[in-house]
């Protein structure tokens, strides 16, 4: 999107679809613009909801207001039971975006239950709002013109060469041509860091991330799971497996799970998925790659992801390598376990937090970064060709449930027998109909020991 532009001619409509033109990775399917005196919003398609109809850019009624979004609003039908007054023209879960604008102005961002980033114009007065999901799950970018335009894009290659600086847009924020800024949409228990004190409950625990799990089930073509093998993807793919057949999408395309693995051969990480998809009964596709094929892929990753991290590139290869196999088998949408060892505490280095409290302000501040890093990959990797990732660990309301635990919960306590991340174990860990296999937590546990 380019709002304020000082050209107005043919060549800078040209240029600005010329721009869009490189995010088609992400939206291969479908491509739209609307130009209004000297606004633009440009949008490449990724049809995943209503793909028939959905087309962006997004209208009102009476096309006064223009949306274009990247993401999904899971919980769109909800919100449109309270907008009755409204003419809906699209089964997209997106449109409900520029009713809601209607209807509350700009103070709707936070009804959205999704992942999303979005630019919004009101031609009525020209005002605009641009704004980014609560984690910063999509991705989002804001530049400056030297004509005093502000420019958005979902990837930084579309401003690099037309703006004259840019900035990563902050998660759980809006921006407001009206106010003139930024402003934290997102405000959270957790966001100040103090130290919650709810008592641990496996239950509940269990039943906000089968809800989260269940209601990223929205689609209307084809997906599956990515699984590793480890704890945390395996839980996700153990809960789709459970739910898949009462969902919608098990009516359009079957009730038989596919999950997707990838590594080089003989590597533990396939060997503990298979054993996992056997227990589940998923339709599973091992795929391999060579140490040579990912060096050679390393600059086509660092275009796409637009980072020099090392681990986020060194993470990003296979998952990059994974989606174009994943895409050529026609599946377009995909879940992942992407937050829980930032919500958790899941990482090795968390077995040395001296207190609780350290605990959980460092889980803060991992969830708060998620975007620059874990949310950057599964999103880029993935997106590079025109695959959708989504992660039911980072719902807003699984958030809200794990971190207001007391996070002694989440302190590996090796004299009662807690391992990292014990608090999802425990709350899965259903004897009369397991989740996932009993394998690999004896070897943990020692591997912590040793550490």
């Amino acid at each position: 999107a380019v709002l304020g532009v000082g050209d107005v001619s043919l060549a800078k409509r040209s240029r600005i679809i010329e721009l869009s033109r490189r995010l088609r990775h992400r939206g291969p399917d479908w491509s739209g613009i609307h130009s209004f005196e000297d606004c633009y919003l440009a949008h490449q398609r990724l049809a995943i909801v209503d793909p028939t109809s959905g087309d962006q850019p997004l209208y009102n009624e009476d096309k006064t207001v223009v949306v274009t979004v990247n993401g999904e609003i899971y919980n769109h039908e909800e919100l449109k039971a309270k907008l009755k007054s409204h003419q809906f023209q699209t089964g997209s879960d997106c449109e409900v975006i520029a009713h809601l604008y209607e209807e509350y102005g700009e103070e709707f961002v936070d009804m959205l239950d999704g992942m999303f980033s979005f630019v919004l114009l009101d031609t009525r007065d020209k005002s605009f709002i641009a704004a980014r999901d609560a984690i910063g799950i999509c991705p989002l970018y804001m530049g400056w013109g030297l004509d005093g335009s502000v420019w958005f894009s979902s990837e930084m290659k579309a401003l690099s060469d037309d703006c004259e600086r840019f900035i990563s847009f902050p998660p759980g924020h809006l921006y407001s041509s009206k106010a003139g800024g930024l402003r934290r949409w997102y405000n959270p228990p957790w966001f100040s860091e103090s130290i919650p004190s709810t008592p641990y409950d496996p239950v509940l625990i269990r039943e906000s991330f089968e809800k989260a799990v269940i209601k990223r089930l929205m689609t209307d073509v084809p997906f599956g799971v990515l699984l590793s093998g480890g704890l945390d993807s395996s839980l996700v793919a153990s809960v789709v497996s459970r739910h898949l057949a009462e969902a919608k999408v098990a009516r359009q395309w079957g009730n038989q799970l596919h999950t997707f693995c990838i590594g080089l051969k003989g590597s533990p990480d396939l060997k503990a998925a298979k054993e996992v998809a056997d227990y589940l009964g998923t339709v599973h596709h091992e795929l391999h790659f060579t140490v040579q094929e990912g060096i050679d892929a390393l600059e086509e990753v660092i275009y796409h992801i637009e980072t020099y991290d090392v681990t986020t590139i060194r993470a990003s290869t296979p998952m990059f390598l994974m989606s174009r196999k994943i895409k050529s088998l026609g599946v377009k949408m995909v879940l992942s376990g992407e937050g829980s060892d930032e919500i958790f505490g899941g990482y090795l280095y968390f077995h040395k937090a001296p207190n609780k409290k350290e605990l959980h302000e460092e889980t803060c501040r991992k969830i708060k970064a998620l975007h620059l890093y874990d949310c950057l990959r599964a999103n880029k990797a993935t997106s590079a060709w025109g695959l959708e990732a989504r992660v039911p660990f980072l719902d807003k309301s699984f958030i809200n449930v794990a971190m207001d635990l007391d996070p002694e919960c989440k302190m590996i306590r090796r004299d009662l027998g807690r391992i990292e991340k014990w608090v999802l174990r425990n709350a899965f860990d259903d004897e009369e109909k397991p989740y996932l296999p009993k394998v690999g937590e004896v070897h943990l546990f020692i591997v912590l020991y040793l550490l």
